[in-house]
C-alpha cells in the first residue's frame, strides 16, 4: 500500500484504528502501532523487475499461445499495470489463467479451496491450482505453447507458490510446453532451517531446501531443474532482475496472501508458521496477523487480543472470539532469518507440553523433519538444535552456489 504524505494518510490509519477496535481488537489491546506501509522504503537504486522487461518477454513467446500463473501481486514496477493486462495490449495470445493459493486476487483464506472461473475483466478462463487440482493437466495445456510464471515469493518453504511453480514447471515438462520465470527479490533472503526430509513431503514442503532457501524464484526454477527434481526434460527460460543482489532488502509494494499485510509479518512469518501445528493463535483474525502471538491462557503473557471473523485477513481464525494472552510484536526491530525463540518460549511456558504441539504431522510437515519436534520435546536447547542443522545446510549452501544469478552482498 502506497504512503501518502498528507491528510488523505491520517484519515486511512484513523479509519484502521477503528476498525481495528470493532473487529479482531479489545479494550486492552494498543493501537498505536497499527501503520500503512510504503513501497518507497526500497533501495535507492530502481529495481527492474523480470516483468519490467515486455520486450524480452514477447520476443520469447513469439506469438505463441500462452498461459500465465500469476496472482494480484503479478504487477510492474509502476505498482499499477497488471502483467496480464500489459501483455494483452501488446497482443500476445493468452489463453487462459491458472490461479495458486489465495487465489487470482490474492482474498482466499489460508487452506481454501480456489475455484475456477472467469475473469469478469477480460473473460479469461480462470483455472484453479489449490484444491483437488494442483497440477495442470495435460487437457489444461493442450491448447497453449508456453506457461508463464510471475508471482511474489516470499523465501520460505512452506509458502505454497514454489510448489505450485515445480507442480506447473513439471506439467509443462511432461507435455512440452515452454517454461518462463519472471524474477522478483527475496524479501527474506536467508538460508536457515532445517532441510525438507523425504517422508515430510506435501504441498507445504515439496522441495529438499531449507525453511529458509536463500534463492529467487528464477534461481529456484534453476535449481528444481538442475537437481532434477521434475520428471521429463523442461525448455526453461528466465528473465531476470537488475540492479537486485542478495542481501538487499525489499519491501513488498502489495501484500502476497491476507495474512501478510506488512513488511513485519512478512519478516516474522518463517519463525511464526510452526504455531500452525498448535492451538497458539498467531493473530488471524486481526489487523496484525503474524505480528503477534497469544492463547487463552494469562500464563502466556499481559498483551491480549482477540480473533475476529475478518473478510480480507481470515474469516474463521484459530481462538475466534476468544481472548488470547501473550506478546507484541509489532515493535520488534531484531528478529530476522528463521528464529526457534517464540516457539521453544512458549512451548516452555505451556502447562501440558505433552498436547502444546497438537497437529504434530502438520508440524512437522512444516518443518520438513519429525527430529525437530522431537527435539523440542525432548528439551534441546536452541543452540543444540541449530547445531545439528549444521552439515546438512553447509552442503545446501554449496550446491545453493552454483544457481545463483545474483551476486551476494555480504
Amino acid at each position: 500500500m502506497k504512503l501518502y504524505p498528507n491528510l488523505f494518510l491520517t484519515i486511512i490509519m484513523m479509519f484502521q484504528i477503528s476498525s481495528c477496535r470493532s473487529a479482531g481488537t479489545d479494550k486492552h489491546e494498543s493501537t498505536e502501532n497499527i501503520t500503512v506501509d510504503s513501497i518507497e522504503k526500497n533501495n535507492d537504486i530502481d529495481i527492474i523487475l523480470g516483468a519490467d522487461k515486455i520486450d524480452e518477454l514477447v520476443e520469447l513467446i513469439n506469438g505463441r499461445n500462452s498461459a500465465l500463473i500469476i496472482n494480484q501481486t503479478s504487477v510492474l514496477s509502476n505498482h499499477k499495470t497488471m502483467l496480464l493486462d500489459t501483455l494483452l495490449s501488446r497482443g500476445v495470445k493468452v489463453k487462459k489463467v491458472f490461479a495458486p493459493e489465495h487465489g487470482f486476487r490474492g482474498d482466499a483464506d489460508a487452506g481454501e479451496t480456489v475455484k475456477d472461473g472467469k475473469d469478469v475483466k477480460t473473460g479469461l478462463p480462470l483455472i484453479s491450482l489449490y484444491g483437488k487440482n494442483k497440477k495442470p493437466s495435460k487437457d489444461q495445456l493442450a491448447d497453449v505453447d508456453v506457461v508463464i510464471f510471475d508471482i511474489q515469493d516470499v523465501g520460505a518453504r512452506f509458502y505454497t507458490y514454489i510448489s505450485t511453480m515445480l507442480y506447473a514447471m513439471e506439467s509443462s515438462a511432461e507435455n512440452g510446453k515452454d517454461f518462463i520465470v519472471l524474477d522478483r527479490p527475496n524479501p527474506n533472503d536467508y538460508v536457515e532451517g532445517p532441510i525438507l526430509e523425504e517422508n515430510c513431503k506435501s504441498f507445504v514442503g515439496t522441495m529438499p531446501i531449507p525453511i529458509l532457501h536463500g534463492l529467487t524464484v528464477a534461481e529456484l526454477a534453476q535449481m528444481i531443474k538442475g537437481e532434477k527434481w521434475i520428471k521429463g526434460e523442461l525448455n526453461l527460460n528466465l528473465i531476470t532482475m537488475d540492479n537486485w543482489q542478495h542481501g538487499q532488502p525489499y519491501s513488498l509494494p502489495i501484500k502476497p496472501s491476507p495474512n501478510l499485510p506488512n513488511d513485519l509479518s512478512i519478516r516474522l512469518y518463517p519463525s511464526l508458521c510452526l504455531f500452525e501445528g498448535t492451538e497458539v493463535s498467531i493473530g488471524r483474525g486481526t489487523y496484525f496477523p503474524f505480528q503477534v502471538i497469544g492463547y487463552p491462557d494469562a500464563s502466556f503473557g499481559d498483551f491480549t487480543f482477540t480473533p475476529k471473523s475478518l473478510p480480507g485477513f481470515d474469516k474463521n481464525p484459530l481462538q475466534k472470539d476468544k481472548l488470547c494472552y501473550g506478546v507484541d510484536l509489532r515493535e520488534d526491530t531484531l528478529t530476522t532469518g528463521f528464529s526457534l525463540n517464540y516457539f521453544i518460549d512458549f512451548y516452555n511456558k505451556s502447562k501440558d507440553k505433552s498436547k502444546f504441539i497438537s497437529r504434530k504431522r502438520f508440524f512437522d510437515l512444516l518443518a520438513g523433519t519429525e527430529s525437530l519436534r522431537k527435539q523440542i520435546e525432548t528439551g534441546k536447547t536452541k543452540e543444540e538444535i541449530v547445531e545439528s542443522w549444521t552439515d546438512n545446510l553447509n552442503n545446501y549452501k554449496e550446491m545453493r552456489k552454483q544457481y545463483l544469478i545474483y551476486p551476494e552482498n555480504n
